[in-house]
């Protein structure tokens, strides 16, 4: 499949490449990661990364800006998107050909070619695996892709301590870190927090709820976040802060937003994923996440949340 995706890249002059909603640092990094790849490889083609931007990601790339007559006979590549609903910006529907490059579960098989491993750490780490396959062939890869890569692999793995972890991962950040970028100076940009994102962690650890059966959860109202002058995406990125309880199995942060509810879920062991498939959501089976929209809800996800750790 990796020689039809680049067969398939040689034949088109202009290819745009997307990823999904609220982006996180492997969305990015196989997306911009990807084009810039393609970019040294092939000089005279057209490539671009589209997307709504997310500001807490802009020391990885900023995106471009393009018009809808682009899209016309141009390659579509979609990376780290799961399903067609969480595509970010809807002209992809534009283009000649559509290719998915993912490694969450296949639940949403769209596109002409699917390129899916799930056994992947990340989708930036298939991208790299990518480039490898094809550089007889005349790819190339530069400094700039590879601090994308690399950390588009950390975000997804958490810093190597997530199960996704496999020997390959590692061999391949070994090779990555060889390139010329400031490991230090990346680190601190996808881990320094504000003072009031701190001490929302705080609020976090002192009042998150612990179940005998060894499940958590957060609840973030609206309220809540205006009080420590957080947004939601911020909240989000405090939903491993409770990884390090002892004897918790899996947890739920409940995030609330202007027109829903977002449910953030994560597990040491229960299957989660198939919990969040039930509430208009997806993921990976120990991190995934999904919608509800009314508070009455919450209790639902907990009570599927507390089976699973019970089943386990």
């Amino acid at each position: 499949m990796k020689e039809k995706i680049l067969e398939t890249i040689e034949q088109y002059e202009t290819i745009i490449v997307h990823r999904h909603v609220r982006p996180d640092p492997d969305a990015y990094g196989s997306q911009c990661g990807l084009v810039e790849i393609l970019k040294a490889s092939y000089p005279n083609k057209r490539i671009f990364a589209v997307g709504k931007e997310e500001k807490s990601l802009h020391y990885m790339r900023r995106l471009d800006t393009i018009e809808d007559h682009v899209y016309q006979g141009a390659l579509v590549i979609i990376c780290d998107t799961a399903n067609i609903e969480r595509i970010d910006d809807e002209r992809y529907k534009l283009g000649d050909k559509l290719i998915k490059i993912d490694h969450h579960p296949n639940e949403d098989p769209y596109g002409d070619l699917l390129w899916v491993d799930t056994s992947a750490s990340s989708c930036s780490e298939m991208i790299y695996e990518f480039y490898l396959s094809g550089q007889d062939r005349g790819l190339k890869i530069n400094d700039e892709a590879a601090r994308l890569l690399f950390a588009g692999i950390v975000g997804d793995t958490g810093r190597f301590l997530f199960p996704s972890t496999t020997d390959k991962t590692f061999a391949y950040a070994g090779e990555l870190i060889h390139f010329n970028f400031n490991r230090t100076e990346l680190f601190d940009s996808m881990y320094e927090l504000d003072h009031n994102i701190i001490k929302l962690n705080g609020y976090i650890l002192q009042n998150f709820e612990l179940l005998k059966n060894g499940v958590a959860s957060v609840v973030l109202t609206k309220e809540l976040l205006a009080e420590f002058e957080a947004k939601a995406p911020e909240a989000s990125l405090l939903v491993g802060t409770l990884g390090d309880v002892k004897g918790i199995k899996a947890w739920a942060f409940f995030i609330e937003e202007d027109d829903q509810i977002r449910v953030r879920l994560r597990s040491k062991g229960p299957v989660i994923n198939t919990i969040a498939r039930k509430f208009k959501g997806g993921g990976h089976p120990l991190a995934s996440g999904a919608s509800i929209y009314s508070w009455d809800e919450v209790d639902l996800v907990m009570e599927e949340l507390s089976k699973a750790c019970e089943n386990y």
